[in-house]
């Protein structure tokens, strides 16, 4: 019997939270652990969290699955962010966090997704009516952006859903994170928007922050930076 897309969502569910600051909404997906696991990284895009960083305001995660909520403060968290590649990542202290113990697999910062295979993205859509629920997405990668580091995708990208994990099915529907979901281009060639194209960046451009936690002593975050991540290109 082959893996399907249910057992893959149920299996990233633990690791997705919804990210909500004074402005914006968004979603993050635990990808990284420092300090033997005492404190955790989540990658999302670097436009859910960047007004909240310029203007140091509160950053509320919420782990809908379990009902776990925690409000992060300038001092309580540390964001790298990559306004060119839409991408960042919060750090925390885990504390009583119910997060998952192990971490899924990522894609290789050198490896990518062929053209025509179907992935799949989840996140929490700006909707009032699926606002605090987990929603699943699909499309097949449409192409790949070699200069942006980024895949197209034939599938929607809502308000809400940015930030969230793209992922394909691995071994026995384990789900293999391949990026963060960033925009929705529409076809606009008509002069009024018709169904387009969602990017998908790669999440090996957070392999630097990947690489940092792992080596991470037990100590706080520190205060927020706007450090941009390793990228030779923009999108």
């Amino acid at each position: 019997m082959e893996p399907s897309w249910k057992e893959a969502v149920e299996t990233i569910a633990p690791y997705v939270i919804k990210i909500s600051t004074p402005d914006h909404a968004g979603t993050a997906c635990l990808f990284a652990f420092g300090a033997a696991g005492g404190i955790c990284g989540f990658a999302t895009a670097a436009h859910a969290l960047s007004h909240a960083l310029r203007w140091e305001q509160p950053i509320r995660v919420e782990h809908c699955c379990s009902g776990y909520q925690r409000l992060l403060r300038p001092t309580d968290r540390a964001i790298v962010i990559d306004d060119d590649t839409d991408t960042a990542a919060i750090v925390f202290l885990r504390d009583d966090a119910p997060f998952p113990q192990k971490l899924l697999p990522l894609t290789p910062e050198g490896a990518k997704v062929r053209v025509g295979v179907e992935i799949g993205w989840v996140g929490y859509p700006a909707v009032a009516a699926a606002r605090d629920t987990l929603c699943f997405f699909s499309g097949r990668v449409s192409a790949w952006l070699g200069d942006k580091r980024a895949y197209l995708v034939d599938g929607v990208a809502i308000s809400g859903v940015s930030g969230g994990p793209a992922f394909r099915l691995g071994v026995h529907a384990r789900p293999e994170i391949l990026g963060v979901v960033s925009a929705y281009l529409p076809n606009k060639a008509a002069g009024t928007p018709l169904p387009g194209l969602s990017l998908v960046q790669h999440i090996g451009e957070l392999e630097n922050v990947v690489r940092d936690l792992r080596n991470l002593a037990q100590v706080p975050p520190s205060p927020d930076s706007d450090e941009r991540g390793a990228s030779d290109e923009s999108s």
